[in-house]
């Protein structure tokens, strides 16, 4: 039993080493291209497009890693998922002047693939490795990865925007390969070849959740995230840049603590939740699911009293700090409550197909975002990103309201 404990936590450690590598990479690209073409003179949307496709197979990955997961094996899903962020780093190794949007776009949508196998196969591995005889491990586990995830990827943010202020666009592509290079050739020897497989092979037809408790908590998973990449993708470093004057490292680095401040609160939240934490499963859902609705409840009044602030004139500043404080916070643990609730309602057997389903949900929330984000910023200002915001909160804490209704809960 010791034995298969060790061995259990050696595998959810490298599976997080594998997660924290590629989430590094992951934030700093994403800076790296908001911030390098914001300075040829791209505007909000025209950057927002380049992360369509990224956004845009992330859903179908999600939808189809999930199943192709349960068939072949989360370690071989994490590796390809890996590999592929190598593919669409070389794409970017070219000479910067050659670059288009159309090729970065392509090379965007195959980071979007490689992204979601990576992250569905951690996520999914959380359930698989997580000690059975606590409820409240599962709990813990998903809230470190998560949390830790979110950290390093406030870190990738603030290494894309040094990168480029110090070495530049080509060069800064360069290093992360190498590093990246690296982790892929440990990951591919490291992990166990039958983790996550399915005892019985899903069929095809299985994709489509039909648990009603998980349908609802995917939409309200789309609705969250939606709610937050409506405002944080592109419009806010654009505003930062362009109406507050901030240099490229003044940018990288607020977004970069506010997500490592969202990480670590993700990590702390099942001590923030800790009636969560009970010794039944199914009191421990009822629970999570009571105490996710309450913060989603919360979370509706953050960007609306930001909103009100700043067509108020407030010192902008100030209410952009203050309010992204708050709006991580809240949101953090909004964020580590759903991710729990999705690993305790799948089944063991088939955890890949159902985690891929939902976070099929969270990526579709992130397209949604993205594509107003850049859009709804050019054509309405800031202002209204926020408020249509706090709508999409509100529309999430709907959903979620009616997860109680399910014979899952």
């Amino acid at each position: 039993m010791q034995q298969d404990a060790a061995s259990s936590l050696r595998q959810y450690a490298i599976v997080t080493g594998n997660y924290w590598a590629f989430t590094v990479t992951d934030g700093a690209l994403r800076m790296l291209v908001v911030l390098h073409f914001h300075s040829l003179g791209y505007n909000a949307l025209e950057i927002a497009l380049m992360f369509i496709f990224y956004e845009f197979f992330g859903v179908v990955t999600n939808l189809l890693g999930g199943y192709v997961g349960a068939r072949i094996g989360l370690n071989r899903t994490m590796n390809i998922g890996l590999g592929l962020q190598l593919v669409a780093l070389s794409m970017l190794l070219v000479n910067p002047s050659l670059l288009t949007v159309m090729w970065v776009m392509a090379a965007q949508a195959i980071s979007g693939i490689a992204k979601d196998l990576n992250k569905m196969s951690a996520k999914s591995a959380v359930k698989v490795l997580a000690p059975t005889h606590q409820n409240t491990s599962l709990y813990r586990w998903v809230a470190l990865l998560t949390g830790s995830k979110n950290a390093l990827k406030g870190l990738g943010f603030f290494l894309g925007g040094a990168l480029l202020s110090l070495y530049g666009f080509y060069a800064s592509i360069l290093i992360m390969f190498i590093g990246l290079s690296a982790v892929w050739v440990l990951s591919l020897v490291s992990l166990k070849a039958d983790l996550g497989r399915s005892k019985n092979k899903p069929k095809i037809s299985q994709i489509l959740s039909k648990s009603t408790a998980i349908n609802r908590l995917s939409g309200a998973r789309l609705c969250l995230f939606a709610a937050r990449d409506v405002w944080f993708v592109v419009a806010l470093p654009v505003y930062l840049a362009q109406q507050l004057g901030w240099d490229y490292w003044q940018v990288s680095g607020f977004l970069a603590a506010w997500i490592i401040g969202y990480g670590l609160v993700q990590i702390v939240t099942p001590s923030l939740t800790k009636k969560v934490q009970h010794k039944s499963p199914s009191s421990s859902l009822r629970l999570a699911h009571q105490t996710a609705f309450k913060w989603q409840s919360a979370l509706v009044l953050v960007p609306l009293i930001m909103a009100v602030g700043l067509y108020l004139q407030w010192h902008n500043a100030a209410v952009l700090v203050l309010g992204l404080s708050v709006f991580g916070f809240v949101f953090a643990v909004n964020s580590s409550l759903h991710s729990y609730l999705i690993l305790a309602l799948a089944k063991t057997d088939q955890v890949a197909l159902d985690v891929g389903f939902y976070y099929m949900a969270n990526a579709a929330g992130r397209l949604l975002g993205t594509l107003l984000s850049g859009w709804v910023f050019l054509q309405f200002g800031f202002v209204a990103c926020l408020l249509l915001s706090s709508l999409l909160v509100l529309c999430a804490a709907y959903v979620t309201y009616g997860m109680g209704r399910t014979k899952s809960l």
